[in-house]
């Protein structure tokens, strides 16, 4: 792990009217690691990721990545600069192929012009090939390369996750953000995901950043976790640190 801080979060706050979603909001995550963003329902979990990816502006607070102060910018901005992510809730191109999926994230990196792009020159169909073996390549890291031209909406609910990875992973990503990529999926499917956190994770050089209600998955594949409950960080550690840590229990099994 390198010292370098990729992302830090300084006292970002996020009020819609008169609720406080998120309060002083600051992690730090450093280049190479797999880390946690966990709590009950509610926490702030989700709306902290969009804050970083632009989704929400902070109503304060700074948002830093690879030191460049990135604060209200817009997502597709943050995405050219090296951060990608998945959704709670799916958000595939319903009506493209799985291959298509893939294929048009990869356009933000073409570096192609109008001229090329219109006239079909020679230089923009070598770019074209280049990217379809690349989504070749994705789709069969994620396990669906057999299925490219399907319609992205006739997979499983597993693989329509996995899908979106390879989506992500088109965009070039130094940053990864997956918000609860093991949801639907069953414990033997939930194994094999940590192994392909930590793989794609290893071939793709990147930084990734979870948000996960399995505790299995979470505590087995995080080097560190944070936790919030109702907009506030309670706790930050290793995962052995937050399995013990009397706020934890409590922000989740309550007190008598």
């Amino acid at each position: 792990m390198m010292d370098q801080a990729l992302l830090q979060t300084t006292a970002v706050n996020k009020q819609f009217g008169g609720l406080a979603a998120v309060t002083d909001l600051n992690i730090t995550i450093h280049e190479g690691e797999i880390v946690g963003l966990i709590g009950p329902n509610g926490a702030g979990k989700t709306t902290s990721f969009n804050l970083i990816t632009g989704v929400y502006t902070p109503t304060s607070g700074k948002v830093l990545f690879a030191g460049k102060d990135i604060t209200g910018m817009k997502p597709h901005k943050i995405a050219s600069l090296g951060i990608a992510r998945t959704f709670q809730n799916i958000r595939l191109f319903r009506e493209m192929s799985v291959i298509e999926n893939v294929l048009v994230a990869q356009h933000m990196r073409m570096g192609t012009n109008l001229v090329e792009a219109t006239l079909r020159l020679p230089s923009y169909m070598r770019k074209e090939h280049a990217l379809y073996a690349r989504a070749q390549e994705l789709l069969d890291d994620v396990g669906l390369l057999d299925q490219a031209e399907a319609k992205s909406t006739s997979l499983p609910y597993g693989k329509q996750r996995r899908l979106e990875i390879a989506r992500a992973l088109a965009t070039s990503p130094k940053l990864l953000f997956l918000d609860e990529p093991a949801a639907g999926m069953n414990p033997q499917e939930s194994v094999e995901l940590m192994e392909f956190i930590r793989r794609i994770r290893d071939k793709y050089q990147l930084t990734i950043v979870l948000i996960e209600h399995h505790m299995q998955v979470v505590m087995g594949v995080c080097q560190r976790m944070y936790v919030l409950e109702y907009g506030r960080t309670i706790a930050h550690g290793t995962p052995e640190e937050i399995q013990n840590d009397p706020k934890v229990i409590e922000a989740y099994l309550g007190v008598e």
